[in-house]
C-alpha cells in the first residue's frame, strides 16, 4: 500500500490492513517523510482494496496496492528501506520493460543514481529528477563521478539531459584533471583563532549600526510548548552535545576571527515558574529572546530558557546565532537532542572533522577560483536588480529591524501533488517553490525580473562524516530570475540559471555584490531578499520533542525578507521573516498570500499556463469603486455651446478687452464661410498657424464652425518639423492670418464623434505624433471640469497656454461653454509673470490654468494683486508641496487642484484638491481620483492589474479616449488598446483608491 505524505502512525496502517481475513502480516515503513505501507499475504488480495476505503478515513485510502511475497526483512522484522523506496519510485509497475543500463559508464552512473536515491536499480530511460533527485543530491552526483574516474560531468548536462542514458552519453572514462578539494586535519592547532567564512564575516559586521537594517545578529529563535517535560534531562543532554561539537564551544574574537574553547562553563537552562501570572511569563520570554542580540564574544553563542506554566507545561525559548550554525547544523543538533533526551546513553555518529579544519583547507584551487571570477564578473553587468518592492520607509531609516514571521502549512498530499508535476517535468521541488516565490515578488515589484539571494549548504564531500559537523557552512548564489511566457517557462529558465550558476559558485555572492558596487559605484550593492530551502535535509527529529515548534522568528542583518522552507512529516512548512517596519501595511500580507494561493493552484492547475493576476481580490474591488465615475454624457460638439450663448446673449464679453460673444461668433463664422469657399469639407484638417490673441480664438472656432477640425502649430516650431506635423495630420489648409467672407448662416452640424482637434506632442522620442480627439472626448473633460469646480458666466481665465498645448482647450471652451470670458495676453506676453499678475487684478481673473511652473512665477511676481483667484489648476508636471500654502497667502479664497491625465485622454484625467497644509506622508501631490467617464488602471508589463503601493504602468480608460495618432496607425496599434491608452508614465494605488504619479517608464 502507498500512502502519500501523512502525518499518521504506522499502527494505524498495520492495525487496519490486519482486519482483513487474507492478511497474515503487515509490516510498515516511513521513507522520505512520506508514510509507506507493504502488505505481505500468502493469499489473494481479494476484496482488499474495497474493505480498506471502507474502513480507512480518507486520507488514509491509498494510492495503490501491490501484492508483494517473499520481501527481505530487515532483523527488526521491517522491510527492506530500499525495496520500498522501489516501490514508491513505481518500479514495481512499468508498463514498457525495464531496460537496465548498459556497461561502462552508464553502469558506473546508475550505480551511483542508486546509491543517491537509495533505489534498487535505475533503468536506461529514467530521469533523476523524476525519481526525486535535487540539486542538492545533483551536486553530489557530479562530485561522485569525478572521484569516481568518470570526467566532462557537468550539472547543466545533467539538467539538460536527466536521463540515465541520455546523461551518460555526455560523459566519458577516465579521470579528469582538476583540483580536488582536500581536508587536512590539524588536531594540535584546534583551539587557535581562524578565520570566517565570508558568509560569517557579513554576519559579523552586520552586528553592527555601520550599515542599512544592521544592529542584529543572524539570529535564530524557536519556542517549543511541551508536556511533562525533564528539563534536568533536557539539560544534561545539551552539556553532552557542548562537549561532542566544537562550534557549540567557539566564540568570536574582537578582530572578527573566531576560535573553540578549550573547556566551557556547565550550561544551565534558566527557569522561571509562572505562577499565576502565565501570559505575563510566556511574552517576557518572547520578548526577551526573540530578537536578542547575543554577544559573539562571550560563551555561550545560543541561549535555552524555560517557562513553567499550568499543570506541566514548560514553554521553552531555544535562541541560535547562526554565525556557528547553518540549518543542517540546527537540525543535527536538535535531533541528536532528542536522541540523548530519551535515551543519554544512546550512541551517537561519529562527530565528524574540525569545522576549523574544513574552513582552512577546503578551498578551490586557482584555477577553480579563477574561472569563477571571470564567469561573475560578466554576469555582473547583465544582473537585474534586487526586487524592487514597495517601501514605507528607506532601510537607512528604520533603525534596528524587528522582523515578523507569516507561515503556512501545505498539507503533504497537496505538497506531494506539486512534487509529482514537478517531477513530471524535470523539475526539483526547489525550482518549484523559487519561482512561486519570485512570481508572488514579482507582482509586488517595479519590473518582474530581479536578482534573489539563494542560500546555499554546500558542505563538500571531503569526509564520510562531513553531515554531523557542527558549522556555518552556509554560501549565498545570486540567482537572476527572468519570467517568461507561461509558469513552466518561467520555472525551467530559472533552473537552468541556477544551474549554469552552481557550476561557477566557487565565488561567493558577497565577492559578486562587492564587484558589483565596484561597477556601479554605489557603497551599496545589497540583495536583501532570500531564499532558503532545506528540502533534501532530513528535517524530522527522531522523537516528538523538536517535532511541532510553537512559535519562531529568525533576523539576518540587511535582509528585507527571508523566504524559509522546510519539509516536516511530509507537510510543507513555509515561513517568511520580514523586517515589517520596511513596508506599507498590507503587502506583505497581500504578497504571501498571493504565493500560498499559486502554491494551492499548482496541484491542479496547468502549469502550461501564464501566471494570473495576483493581486487581492478585495483591492481589485476597492479599485473598481474608485473607477465607478459613470454619469450620463453632456453631448454636443466643443463648439456648439458657444455659438448657442452667443445668439442668446450676443453682448456678454467673450474676450477681454472687449470682444463680445456676438463679435467672436460672426469673426467665427467669417472664417467658416471663407474656408467653405476655399473648398474645405466637413472632416478636412486645418492648421492654424497664427500668434496668440483673439483671432486664434475666432480661427479655432471658425474652423469647428466649417465642420473641419483644428491643428494648432506653434508659430516658434522649426520648419521642418513644421513640415513634418503638417504632412502627418493630412492638413488641407492652414491658416496664418484671420481669412474674412460671407458667414456662414450656422455652424454646419457635425457628429459628436467626429475629430475636433489634432495636437502634436513630442513623446519621449522627440517625434512628433499627432494625438487626433474627437468632440463628444473633449467635451466630457470640459464640461465634467466646469460642473465640478463650478465654473459659471461670472469667470474669467488668463488665457497663458498656448494653442498648441491642450491646456488651451479648456481656456477656450470650458470658459465659453459657461459664458465666462478669456483674459487674452500678446505673444511677447507670454513670459513676463509680473505682466500676468497685472492682469489679473485689471481684469478681475477669478480662474487660474496652467503647467505648476508658470503659477510659482504667478506668485514669485505677485504684489497682492490676486486676490480675485478663487481657483487655480495645474497639471502636466510635478506639484510642489509648498505651492499650495503659497497661493493661500496670496490669495486666501483660492482652491489649489492638481490635475493629470495626457494629451491622449483629452486635456485631463484625474483630479486632486491640494490642502494648504499638506498631509505629512506625502512626498508628492498625487493623481488622485479620476473623472467622470473616465477610469484608471495600473499594470505590469505583462498586462496585469498591480497591488495596491506597486508602482506600474497607467492605462487611462474611458470617454476621454483619443482615437489614436493621425496618419500613423503602428503607434496608434501599439499605445491603444481594448479601450485603453497605455500612458508610459508610472503610478500606484492607495488603498483608498487614490492614484500617486511616479514619472515616466523610460526615465
Amino acid at each position: 500500500v502507498k500512502i502519500r505524505g501523512h502525518r499518521i502512525e504506522l499502527g494505524e496502517i498495520e492495525a487496519a490492513l490486519l482486519t482483513h481475513p487474507h492478511v497474515e502480516r503487515a509490516v510498515a515503513t516511513k521513507i522520505d517523510r512520506r508514510l509507506a505501507a507493504v502488505v505481505v499475504s500468502d493469499g489473494d488480495l481479494g476484496d482488499l482494496p474495497d474493505r480498506l476505503t471502507e474502513r480507512l478515513p480518507p486520507y488514509m485510502i491509498p494510492d495503490r496496492i501491490v501484492p508483494v511475497r517473499d520481501l527481505p526483512l530487515t532483523p527488526n522484522g521491517k522491510i527492506d528501506r530500499t525495496v520500498v523506496r522501489g516501490i514508491l519510485a513505481g518500479h514495481e509497475q512499468r508498463d514498457e520493460p525495464f531496460e537496465p543500463p548498459l556497461p561502462g559508464v552508464e553502469s558506473a552512473v546508475a550505480a551511483i543514481w542508486a546509491e543517491l536515491l537509495e533505489l534498487p536499480a535505475v533503468g536506461r530511460d529514467q530521469s533523476f529528477f523524476t525519481l526525486g533527485g535535487d540539486s542538492l543530491l545533483a551536486t553530489r552526483l557530479i562530485t561522485r563521478l569525478r572521484e569516481g574516474g568518470v570526467s566532462g560531468g557537468r550539472l547543466t548536462n545533467l539538467f539538460d539531459h536527466p536521463e540515465l542514458a541520455a546523461f551518460a552519453a555526455t560523459l566519458t572514462p577516465g579521470r579528469e584533471e582538476g583540483e580536488r578539494a582536500a581536508l587536512r586535519a590539524d588536531p594540535e592547532h584546534r583551539h587557535e583563532p581562524f578565520p570566517p567564512t565570508d558568509v560569517q564575516r557579513a554576519y559579523w559586521l552586520g552586528r553592527t549600526d555601520d550599515f542599512a537594517l544592521g544592529g542584529v545578529g543572524c539570529h535564530f529563535y524557536t519556542e517549543y510548548d511541551l508536556e511533562d517535560l525533564d528539563l534536568p534531562r533536557l539539560e544534561a543532554a545539551w552539556n553532552r552535545l557542548i562537549e561532542r561539537h566544537a562550534m557549540l564551544r567557539a566564540v568570536f574574537l574582537p578582530d572578527g576571527t573566531q576560535r573553540v574553547l578549550p573547556e566551557t562553563p556547565r550550561f544551565a537552562i534558566a527557569v522561571t515558574e509562572a505562577g499565576e501570572d502565565a501570559d505575563e511569563a510566556l511574552a517576557g520570554l518572547r520578548a526577551d529572546m526573540s530578537h536578542q542580540l547575543i554577544d559573539a564574544t562571550r560563551w555561550p553563542l545560543f541561549d535555552v530558557r524555560a517557562v513553567r506554566y499550568g499543570a506541566g507545561r514548560t514553554r521553552l525559548g531555544v535562541s541560535f546565532d547562526n554565525i556557528i550554525l547553518d540549518a543542517l547544523s540546527t537540525m543535527t543538533l536538535l535531533r541528536e537532542l532528542d536522541t540523548l533526551y530519551h535515551d543519554p546513553a544512546a550512541e551517537l555518529p561519529p562527530a565528524g572533522p574540525s569545522f576549523r579544519d574544513y574552513v582552512l583547507t577546503v578551498k578551490p584551487g586557482p584555477r577553480a577560483l579563477r574561472r569563477a571570477q571571470e564567469y561573475w564578473s560578466e554576469r555582473v553587468a547583465e544582473l537585474p536588480p534586487a526586487p524592487q518592492l514597495p517601501l514605507a520607509e528607506e532601510p537607512e531609516r528604520v533603525g534596528r529591524p524587528r522582523f515578523t514571521r507569516r507561515q503556512a502549512r501545505v498539507p503533504a498530499e497537496r505538497w506531494q501533488a506539486v512534487k509529482d508535476a514537478a517531477r513530471a517535468h524535470d523539475l526539483t521541488p526547489s525550482t518549484v517553490l523559487a519561482t512561486t516565490f519570485a512570481e508572488a515578488l514579482g507582482a509586488w515589484s517595479a519590473r518582474r525580473d530581479m536578482t534573489i539571494n539563494l542560500t546555499l549548504f554546500d558542505r563538500r564531500e571531503v569526509h564520510p562524516d562531513i553531515d554531523t559537523v557542527l558549522g556555518d557552512f552556509t554560501s549565498l548564489l545570486l540567482v537572476a530570475y527572468e519570467p517568461g511566457r507561461t509558469w513552466l517557462d518561467s520555472a525551467r529558465r530559472l533552473q537552468r540559471r541556477v544551474v549554469r550558476d552552481l557550476e561557477h559558485s566557487d565565488v561567493s555572492a558577497l565577492w559578486v555584490m562587492r564587484e558589483l558596487a565596484r561597477r556601479t559605484g554605489t557603497a551599496d550593492a545589497a540583495m536583501p531578499v532570500v531564499f532558503t530551502s532545506t528540502l533534501g535535509m532530513d528535517a524530522t527529529p527522531s522523537g516528538a520533542l523538536f517535532a511541532e515548534p510553537f512559535w519562531g522568528v529568525s533576523q539576518t542583518p540587511q535582509v528585507w525578507l527571508d523566504h524559509q522552507v522546510v519539509e516536516v512529516d511530509g507537510d510543507l512548512l513555509v515561513n517568511w521573516d520580514a523586517v515589517e517596519d520596511l513596508f506599507p501595511p498590507g503587502v506583505l500580507d497581500g504578497m504571501f498570500a498571493a504565493f500560498a494561493g499559486m502554491l494551492e493552484r499548482l496541484s491542479t492547475d496547468d502549469w502550461a499556463a501564464a501566471v494570473p493576476c495576483l493581486t487581492p481580490s478585495e483591492q481589485l474591488v476597492s479599485r473598481a469603486g474608485a473607477n465607478d465615475t459613470a454619469t450620463s454624457p453632456p453631448g454636443g460638439t466643443l463648439h456648439s455651446r458657444f455659438f448657442d450663448r452667443a445668439r442668446r446673449d450676443p453682448s456678454r464679453i467673450a474676450i477681454r478687452p472687449g470682444l463680445s460673444y456676438g463679435e467672436l461668433s460672426d469673426r467665427a463664422l467669417r472664417v467658416a464661410g471663407s474656408l467653405a469657399e476655399q473648398g474645405v469639407r466637413p472632416g478636412d484638417a486645418v492648421a492654424v498657424c497664427l500668434p496668440k490673441g483673439a483671432d486664434q480664438v475666432a480661427a479655432v472656432l471658425g474652423i469647428l464652425a466649417a465642420g473641419a477640425l483644428y491643428v494648432p502649430i506653434g508659430a516658434d516650431q522649426p520648419e521642418l518639423r513644421r513640415e513634418r506635423m503638417l504632412r502627418r495630420a493630412g492638413v488641407r489648409l492652414t491658416l496664418t492670418d484671420l481669412p474674412s467672407g460671407p458667414p456662414l448662416e450656422a455652424p454646419v452640424e457635425v457628429d459628436p464623434e467626429a475629430s475636433a482637434y489634432v495636437i502634436f506632442t513630442s513623446g519621449s522620442t522627440g517625434e512628433p505624433k499627432g494625438v487626433e480627439i474627437s468632440h463628444q472626448a473633449a467635451v466630457n473633460t470640459v464640461m465634467d471640469v466646469n460642473r465640478r469646480f463650478g465654473v459659471t458666466a461670472e469667470d474669467r481665465v488668463l488665457a497663458v497656454s498656448a494653442l498648441d498645448f491642450d491646456l488651451s482647450v479648456w481656456d477656450v471652451f470650458g470658459l465659453l461653454s459657461a459664458g465666462g470670458s478669456l483674459v487674452m495676453i500678446g505673444e511677447d506676453e507670454r513670459r513676463d509673470a509680473a505682466r500676468w499678475a497685472a492682469l489679473v487684478a485689471e481684469h478681475g481673473v477669478t480662474v487660474w490654468n496652467t503647467v505648476p511652473a508658470l503659477l510659482d512665477m504667478l506668485l514669485t511676481a505677485d504684489r497682492g494683486t490676486l486676490g480675485s483667484l478663487r481657483l487655480a489648476m495645474v497639471s502636466g508636471d510635478w506639484v510642489p508641496l509648498d505651492l499650495s500654502a503659497r497661493l493661500s497667502r496670496a490669495a486666501p479664497d483660492c482652491e489649489l487642484i492638481a490635475l493629470g491625465g495626457a494629451t491622449e485622454a483629452s486635456i485631463w484625467s484625474n483630479y486632486c484638491p491640494v490642502p494648504a497644509k499638506v498631509p505629512p506622508e506625502w512626498v508628492s501631490v498625487p493623481y488622485g481620483r479620476p473623472l467622470a467617464n473616465q477610469c484608471f488602471r495600473v499594470v505590469d508589463a505583462a498586462g496585469r492589474d498591480c497591488p495596491d503601493w506597486v508602482a506600474g504602468e497607467l492605462w487611462i480608460g474611458g470617454a476621454g479616449v483619443a482615437k489614436g495618432y493621425r496618419g500613423d496607425p503602428e503607434t496608434t496599434a501599439a499605445k491603444f488598446t481594448g479601450g485603453w491608452y497605455r500612458t508610459g508614465d508610472m503610478g500606484r494605488y492607495w488603498p483608498d483608491g487614490t492614484l500617486e504619479f511616479l514619472g515616466r517608464l523610460d526615465h
